[in-house]
């Protein structure tokens, strides 16, 4: 009952996370304003074109408008958040999380777009963007132990490789970046 607790940013208020570190992605609002501009952009030319032809008639803005929509959609960012122990990511529509410090198994998708898949023991599940964990170091961080402790308890059957390889590129990338800022690239 004396035990604090705080909200996160991003997330539903009746829904509280335990004390503690959190990260989130933080390039996620660029990319959401880039979504943003991509489907305003969208909507603007096909408008600007349509009424260049004089084809624009009401069916038409609405069908254009529902284009745009439709790639806000596809290009929307997910929110990715992490604390100890647990990793959320936020669509458009819906949360998923997973107890990083209960992982079953980590794994590569297949796919056109390269995605980690993450499963715990409660059966949650994450696919996100493996170039969100690059990008935030600090997101990453909390991921990590989370993953290390499954290992310690046993729990992840499936997925040190996965875990190994991406911390090899996040280490590379790191590096390069260290070499660039300090001009030995």
């Amino acid at each position: 009952m004396g035990r604090s607790t705080r909200s996160v940013p991003g997330r539903d208020a009746d829904h509280v996370e335990p004390p503690g570190t959190h990260a989130s992605n933080t390039g996620w609002a660029g990319e959401l304003r880039a979504a943003v501009g991509c489907a305003l952009l969208l909507l603007a030319l096909l408008l600007l074109i349509d009424t260049a032809a004089g084809g624009l008639t009401a069916p038409r803005v609405a069908l254009w408008a529902g284009l745009s929509v439709l790639l806000f959609v596809v290009l929307h960012p997910a929110r990715v958040t992490a604390g100890e122990g647990w990793l959320a990511s936020r669509g458009l529509w819906r949360e998923r999380r997973v107890h990083t410090d209960r992982l079953v198994a980590v794994r590569w998708s297949d796919g056109v777009a390269q995605r980690l898949v993450l499963r715990d023991v409660d059966g949650g599940r994450v696919e996100l963007d493996p170039h969100v964990l690059i990008d935030n170091p600090q997101l990453w961080r909390l991921v990590d132990a989370g993953a290390r402790a499954s290992l310690g308890r046993g729990t992840l059957l499936c997925g040190a490789t996965a875990l190994k390889q991406l911390s090899r590129r996040i280490d590379g990338e790191t590096a390069q970046t260290v070499f660039k800022v300090s001009g030995l690239d």
